[in-house]
Formats: structure tokens, sequence, C-alpha cells
């Protein structure tokens, strides 16, 4: 469907026909009937297209991932359980044991674990660099083995800006796809692929929910990688697969090539499916984000000057303020707007974070990030407790820093409540 991204967050996806219902049903079934052996043996050859059981394939699941898909300009998508599982996906989805990746050492602690020590077990190996470092420092990290670059458009939880078109140079000189993280900027922000992505990931847990109500993922592969130019880096994709017949996919799938092995291989033998019934919530979110998504900012922007005003503030990074080192990345990739989400320090360090987050009424402490609500999180105190706070510097993390996710309140509101605790502490 042509149109601006507002419209395609509403009618992308479901095209109901004649008679059928105008909002997309929720496929609560696990499979679907046949009425031959043939019929039923062609899917199971992928000679054929449609739908026989939902760990592989779900109408309701397929819908949603093609809406996230027509938002990013993608060629193909698919959702997982989590946004965890989707960055696992993507990554495994082309690498094997002996490989390597690079990985921006500013993302989110989960996946920053997943990279560093579960695919380590795997016996894929991952080096973690600055990104802000130049790109002919940068460059020496890649190794004849290096399968990837990855990196998020938005940092869990320093909010840095991603150099797009740095690390694609970087990537596309070594024949290695980029695959970004672009849960909080969301399609609506920022389009990874016009930059140079190959490959771009969300946790749908976050602004595309935007209510808090369903963990998910999501994968969009551009179409634009070629990965029989590189045949030799992805055996996965341009060697038969002994386990559909010998097929190669991408000679039978081209540009839709690295969906259809995450589908048929990864989420057959792995299963981290999204329930039809989380797809289903998620939808009604991606309605209205590019409503919320420019509510987010307006408000996060207003607290964010509000904060580096205050005398009891140590320091506030959020994009949108001209004094953030990241402020001309924002400038180029995110014009309109960055996300709901800032960093900021309180003067006393560890103790008066916690003190001043006992003292919010409206903000909630919670173990998330990116919803309606205006919530926020202490790492030292939290998610990160068990490091010292030398460990929590090496990691990227300041023992003061307050992770506070602004939501769609009224601003004065929010401030308010922020401003009500700081005069308490």
């Amino acid at each position: 469907m042509s149109g601006r991204i507002e419209t395609k967050c509403i009618h992308e996806g479901w095209k109901p026909e004649k008679g059928a219902p105008r909002q997309l049903p929720v496929y609560q079934s696990t499979t679907f009937k046949y009425d031959t052996s043939d019929e039923m043996g062609k899917l199971f050859d992928l000679e054929a297209e449609g739908y026989f059981y939902t760990r592989l394939q779900n109408p309701t699941n397929d819908a949603v991932a093609a809406k996230i898909c027509a938002l990013e300009g993608g060629a193909g998508a698919m959702l997982t359980s989590s946004g965890q599982a989707a960055n696992f996906y993507a990554l495994f989805n082309i690498c094997e044991a002996g490989d390597h990746f690079i990985a921006s050492s500013a993302i989110y602690g989960g996946t920053y674990n997943l990279f560093g020590v579960t695919m380590r077990k795997m016996g894929i190996e991952c080096t973690f660099v600055d990104q802000d470092l130049p790109e002919e420092e940068l460059e020496r990290y890649f190794q004849a083995n290096t399968k990837a670059v990855f990196g998020e458009t938005i940092t869990n939880p320093t909010v840095s800006v991603f150099d797009f078109e740095k690390f694609a140079r970087l990537a596309h000189r070594h024949g290695v796809p980029l695959i970004v993280d672009n849960t909080f900027a969301t399609p609506v922000n920022c389009r990874p692929f016009e930059w140079g992505a190959d490959i771009v990931t969300h946790s749908t847990t976050k602004y595309m929910d935007g209510h808090a109500v369903g963990v998910g993922g999501c994968i969009v592969d551009s179409g634009n990688f070629d990965w029989t130019a590189h045949a030799e880096k992805f055996p996965g994709l341009t060697t038969p697969d002994d386990s559909y017949h010998g097929l190669i996919y991408a000679e039978r799938f081209g540009k839709g090539a690295y969906i259809t092995k995450a589908t048929t291989q990864l989420m057959r033998d792995l299963g981290a499916i999204q329930s039809p019934q989380n797809a289903f919530y998620l939808n009604l979110g991606l309605e209205t984000l590019h409503l919320r998504m420019k509510r987010h900012c307006e408000n996060a922007l207003e607290t964010a000057r509000f904060l580096e005003k205050h005398q009891k503030v140590a320091w506030v990074n959020y994009p949108g303020l001209q004094s953030s080192p990241y402020h001309h990345l924002a400038a180029k990739y995110l014009p309109d707007g960055s996300c709901g989400v800032l960093a900021f320090g309180i003067k006393g360090g560890r103790e008066r974070s916690i003190q001043f987050m006992d003292k919010l009424k409206l903000a909630s402490i919670v173990t998330h990030v990116a919803d309606s609500k205006t919530c926020l999180l202490h790492p030292a105190s939290h998610t990160h407790r068990q490091l010292t706070d030398e460990q929590l510097r090496k990691a990227g993390v300041a023992p003061d820093l307050i992770r506070l996710s602004v939501g769609i309140e009224h601003s004065e509101d929010i401030i308010e409540d922020l401003r009500q605790a700081l005069e308490q502490i």
C-alpha cells in the first residue's frame, strides 16, 4: 500500500476481502486443515504457500509481520516471542560454531549477555567495540570469519545514537550485513534501511505494543544484501539444506531467502513463536504508534530540559538536547525525534538516586521501558546490582545513571512529579 507511515500504521498487514472482518482476527489455532495428503506435502516441501502449524506460520502473526515490514520498508519479516529471540535468530540465521561477529558495547545488557556469554558457549564469538571510535580504528576488529555487525539505533540505557553510515561502510567493505535493533526509535522516527542497514530487529514489547500487555519481537530483512556475492561466508543460505531436500534458499527465494530460512529452519527447530493473541495486541498498538511517538518525544525533550537545569541533577543525556554528544547524529538520522527514553544522574551518586526514586508518585519503578506510562529504573540497583561501581563503568553504565522512560501523560504532571521528588532529597 502506498501512503505515508501514519496511514501504513493503520492499514498495512491485514487486507480484508468482501464480507471479511474489518479488524484483524485472532487465529487461535495450532493447526490448519487440508483435503489431501498431497496438499500438505507441498507445504512441507516449500512448494506451496499456506498454513499447517502455528509454530512456523500463523495468519494473525503474518499480517502483523507484514505491517512492520511495510513500516520499515523491508522485503520480509517474521515475529518472534521476544526481542531477545529476534536478536538471537537474526545472528544465528547466518552464524554457526567457529564464526565471529562485531557488536557495539553500548547495547542493552541482556543482548550483551546473549552475545558475550550464551552464544560464546555455542562456539560463536562476539567482539564488542566502542561505537564512537573512528572508522579506521574499528576496521581492525574484523576477522576472516566475521559474519555480521550489530548495533542499536538508540542504545539502552545510555541513549547513544548509532552512526549507520559509518558501520554500513565497514560491514559492506568486509562483505557482511549490518543488523540494527530499531526498538527505541521505531520506524516512525528512523528507517535504518535508508541509511545502509540490511536487517532490522525489534522488541515489539516496547513502543510498538505501547501498553505493556504483550512480549514479542520481530526481524525485518531489507532484501538488499547479496548473499550469493559472498557465498563462501554464508553457506547456510547458499549451499543445500539437507533438512529440506537439498534446497538452496538464496536460489529458490531470492530476496526472501533470509526470512524463509529463519522461519523454516530456526523457528521450526527452536520454536520461539509470538502467540497470535499477543500479535493481535501488537497490531492495536501499531495503529497508534505514530501518534504516541510524537507525544513521547515532545514530553521527553521538555523533561530533559527541566532536568538539565535542576541544581540537584549532575548530568542528562538525551539526543534532542544541544548538549548531547549525539545531537549531531540525531539531527541526521532522527530529525523528527528520537524516543521517550533519557538517562540522567543525581548529584550524590547511587544512594541519592535510590532516595529520589522512592519519592516519586506518578512514575513507576519497573523493569520495563517505552510504554505509555512514565517509568524508570536505576541499573546499579536493579538490572546490574551484582556489579561494582568499577564494573559498571566498564560496562558503560554510570553508578548514578537513571533510565527514565517518559510516557504520554501531560508533560507538566511528569515534571511536577520529578520536581517534588528532587526537593525531598
